[in-house]
């Protein structure tokens, strides 16, 4: 396929997961792509299976010297690059009583200001009419344990809306996805037992509407068309969540 043909994006996050969905479909569709992560397997893993096409870098989102190396990077490998995804994040099951100062600041570190900075430091890199398109999450609907991530990703929404405005004159739209349960690795939280990530997914068939969760590819799906796509179309958030935060029902039949 050559629908991307031309085009260079950054993926942040995208060594597995839904980060590296994004950037396979990116690569399968004959786009170039970089992306980061922090666990040498899964970039090893990341460079593997998106050949050459692909360039998988060692990156912190919590460090502010990695992101200025990443925008060098991004730079030299690139030049101009015509869309960021910033996907990466963490999430920490805690209730409030169990949050500590390192918890707390490890989720706004890396999912807010990790973001924040990221984005403030690949601007520039993106032609004008370009994307930017983060992973926030399906939070109508929100789960005890989760508040400190809650409140991280709900930074990210915030963040879109201003830089939409800002990015007006030229024209770089500032989008977002909001997956809800999404069927990877971890199941998007991290420490849990198999036995933990198998009731967490359970869970997730039960409460979608749409009685299953969603895959990774349906979440690149949405990515891409935010980015590519939907050039009529900035500061929207993206619900892709098989119905779990607009509330509807299936009802009787």
């Amino acid at each position: 396929m050559t629908r991307y043909a031309g085009k260079k994006a950054v993926v942040t996050g995208g060594t597995h997961g839904m980060g590296l969905a994004i950037a396979k479909a990116l690569v399968d569709g004959g786009a170039e792509v970089l992306v980061t992560g922090r666990n040498e397997a899964t970039l090893a893993r990341a460079r593997a299976e998106l050949g050459a096409s692909g360039h998988a870098v060692r990156s912190d989102a919590a460090d502010l010297a990695d992101i200025a190396a990443l925008g060098v990077q991004v730079e030299r490998t690139f030049g101009r690059i015509d869309a960021v995804f910033v996907n990466h994040g963490i999430a920490e099951l805690e209730m409030l009583e169990q949050v500590t100062e390192a918890s707390y600041d490890r989720h706004f570190d890396i999912n807010a200001k990790g973001a924040f900075f990221t984005v403030q430091r690949l601007t520039p890199l993106i032609d004008d009419g370009g994307a930017i398109v983060l992973t926030t999450v399906a939070n109508d609907r929100v789960f005890p344990g989760m508040s400190a991530y809650s409140g991280s990703k709900e930074a990210l929404r915030a963040f879109a809306q201003v830089w939409a405005a800002e990015f007006l004159p030229r024209r770089i739209r500032v989008n977002a996805v909001a997956p809800g349960f999404i069927k990877t690795p971890t199941m998007g939280v991290a420490g849990l037992t198999d036995e933990e990530r198998a009731a967490f997914e359970k869970q997730g068939d039960e409460l979608t509407p749409l009685r299953r969760n969603g895959t990774v590819e349906e979440v690149a799906a949405a990515a891409l068309f935010l980015a590519f796509d939907a050039t009529f179309t900035t500061n929207v958030e993206l619900a892709v969540d098989g119905g779990f935060a607009q509330g509807i029902t299936a009802g009787d039949h």
